[in-house]
């Protein structure tokens, strides 16, 4: 017999963010025969909250397990007021570890911390730098469990790069550092090679502004094509042949898994949990965060060598098929069984 789960987070549709990770998740737990539910869909943070627990309490009667999508920034009290809830009502909950920062938060907020994730049934990671993060930290209760996704939704090809086409999908955030996108297209540019730039992606903080300024005052050409479904954005792939991930901080972003999936070479930062996401040279390129030097020359190193396209994007591919929901599904039925 199916479980009824709630799962709480920013259940949010609007053209400022993307969609979070709830909603595939949600959908394919859904599929699956769970009776779904969720909390909260409010743009207004203290009425999000108030709807969170009102919906804990709501349901409690029905409810066998509770999903806490949990972040390092002010998401984060959400989750810590939420499980505090769901302690003193005895409903299991699991926090889902999101935030590529959260290795920071457990020093932080110690106190904070061990309420949320210590009286937890278990807690879900996507990847093995969070979980290696919290066993550090004492807590041992981590389950890893990888972003998942569909993998016949992404059709796999070779892409010859005759001309550099990069793309870029993310909220235009001041942590995800676009800037270094439109530095890589300069610096490119300065050097003679024809490059191209679609960046893909809603405005959340004012960076969009920033980096339209950056590109009318060094006259770039780059594409904005603002928040995209992802059957779309899939589609605006065809046309690039090499990914960015410029972020400060990051854990396993379901863009970049989807990147690879496709078969666009992955240039991206060494930081949070890239390293365990894609071997730098074997799967992708890895660089260090906001060093628009080394960013170009892994740019440069695809473009001068086909085959070595070819062998890193076969390897990435062959990773993330162990990312299909129908492999990572077994795991979600251990832990709502």
């Amino acid at each position: 017999m199916k479980k009824n789960v709630l799962y709480i987070g920013n259940y949010l549709k609007d053209k400022k963010r993307n969609a979070s990770y709830m909603f595939s998740l949600g959908r394919l737990l859904s599929q699956e025969g769970y009776s779904m539910r969720y909390a909260s869909g409010y743009a207004w943070k203290p009425l999000r909250l108030g709807h969170m627990l009102f919906k804990v309490f709501l349901e409690r009667k029905r409810t066998d397990y509770i999903l806490i999508d949990t972040y390092s920034t002010q998401n984060f009290y959400y989750a810590v007021l939420v499980a505090k809830f769901c302690s003193w009502l005895k409903l299991p909950y699991i926090p889902i570890l999101h935030g590529g920062n959260l290795p920071e938060r457990l020093k932080q907020s110690p106190k904070q911390c061990k309420t949320l994730f210590k009286k937890a049934l278990v807690n879900v990671s996507p990847s093995y730098y969070l979980k290696q993060a919290f066993k550090t930290e004492g807590y041992e209760k981590v389950l890893y469990i990888p972003n998942t996704l569909t993998i016949e939704d992404y059709p796999y090809r070779q892409r010859p790069i005759e001309t550099i086409k990069l793309i870029w999908v993310r909220s235009f955030s001041e942590i995800y550092n676009p800037l270094l996108a439109v530095k890589a297209l300069k610096l490119l540019t300065d050097k003679g090679f024809k490059a191209e730039l679609c960046m893909v992606g809603p405005d959340s903080d004012g960076s969009l502004i920033k980096v339209k300024e950056y590109c009318d005052l060094h006259n770039l050409d780059a594409i904005f094509t603002g928040k995209l479904l992802k059957k779309e954005w899939i589609a605006k792939a065809e046309d690039y042949n090499i990914f960015l991930n410029t972020t400060n901080f990051d854990n396993t972003p379901v863009s970049v898994i989807e990147a690879m999936a496709l078969g666009l070479p992955v240039v991206s930062t060494n930081v949070g949990g890239m390293p365990y996401l894609i071997e730098d040279g074997k799967e992708g390129f890895l660089v260090n965060p906001d060093d628009v030097e080394a960013m170009t020359r892994a740019i440069l190193e695809l473009y001068h060598n086909q085959n070595l396209v070819v062998t890193l994007t076969a390897n990435a591919r062959q990773k993330v098929e162990q990312f299909d929901w129908e492999v990572v599904k077994q795991k979600w039925f251990e832990v709502l069984r």
